[in-house]
């Protein structure tokens, strides 16, 4: 299909991450944390429609509770893609958010990533998926993980992606009803930013976690309630910066029947991986 010859696409999704482990391993001069982290992709998704706008304006037609629209990375990631390119196309965005704010999931950037994807497409500027990617790291470190849209070892910044193939998988995800800010985590005192390093060929047998939870927990106190709930029915641990928990367990029968059991407040999914993004294709 003509990128340029489309008007509009619908129900284009934009699926969450977990991080398996989560280490930081360093920091930069400016202040950035080093990283290194297993990203899976999961089947959660926020999903979103665009359509083309002669004038050259983008805007996002829908209201987001607790998200205004200039703060919205898929206005800023469409507005982004027009400066690289010189397009003098704009859209309408329609921004079904299903993922919860502040939850580790990874919503805001794959959101920027399904807008990058799709409106590339969709203007016909025909940017190659590194050069989109290099472009997306300017919105959030997640970001080109999502652009390249497969499983992988991330590290640096979130720039440095080395793809690795994992079984299908199936996860409860958990949400104890709080948005945790990122950049609180990262500012506590108390953080850990020394761990060591794994070889990519030994991350499988290695003792992992997330070195953000400890903080995460004492600043929210319902996410270690959280891991604590999920713990009793398999091995739980927080992903990113938090809200949201998750376990890996044997079935899709497993899965829903820990869901059913989940507390009255919060809300847990059954979650499958994800070989690839749903839009990869568009990129090739």
């Amino acid at each position: 299909m003509d990128g340029a010859a489309v008007k509009c696409l619908a129900a284009c999704p934009a699926p969450a991450k977990l991080n398996v482990f989560l280490h930081v391993t360093g920091r930069r001069a400016d202040g950035y944390h080093l990283l290194q982290s297993l990203f899976r992709l999961i089947d959660l998704a926020d999903s979103l429609d665009f359509e083309v706008r002669a004038g050259g304006g983008v805007r996002r037609v829908n209201s987001v509770p607790g998200l205004a629209s200039e703060d919205d990375l898929v206005v800023r990631a469409a507005r982004l893609l027009q400066a690289e390119t010189g397009c003098r196309l704009g859209a309408d965005i329609t921004l079904d958010k299903r993922l919860p704010l502040g939850a580790g999931l990874g919503g805001g950037s794959s959101d920027a990533a399904t807008t990058l994807i799709a409106l590339n497409r969709l203007w016909g500027t025909g940017v190659a998926r590194e050069r989109l990617a290099a472009i997306g790291l300017n919105l959030g470190a997640d970001v080109p993980f999502f652009i390249h849209g497969s499983d992988a070892l991330v590290e640096g910044i979130g720039e440095v992606l080395t793809p690795v193939s994992l079984p299908t998988a199936h996860f409860v995800v958990l949400w104890p009803g709080v948005c945790v800010p990122t950049g609180a985590i990262f500012a506590a005192p108390d953080l850990t930013r020394n761990s060591e390093p794994i070889r990519i060929a030994d991350f499988a047998s290695r003792a992992t976690r997330n070195d953000l939870q400890a903080v995460a927990c004492r600043l929210y106190p319902e996410v270690a309630a959280a891991i604590e709930w999920l713990g009793q029915h398999a091995p739980a641990r927080m992903t990113g910066s938090g809200a949201c928990v998750f376990a890996q367990v044997d079935s899709a029968t497993a899965a829903a029947d820990i869901v059913a059991a989940c507390p009255q407040g919060w809300r847990a999914w059954h979650a499958r991986s994800l070989s690839r993004h749903p839009l990869h294709g568009w990129l090739d």
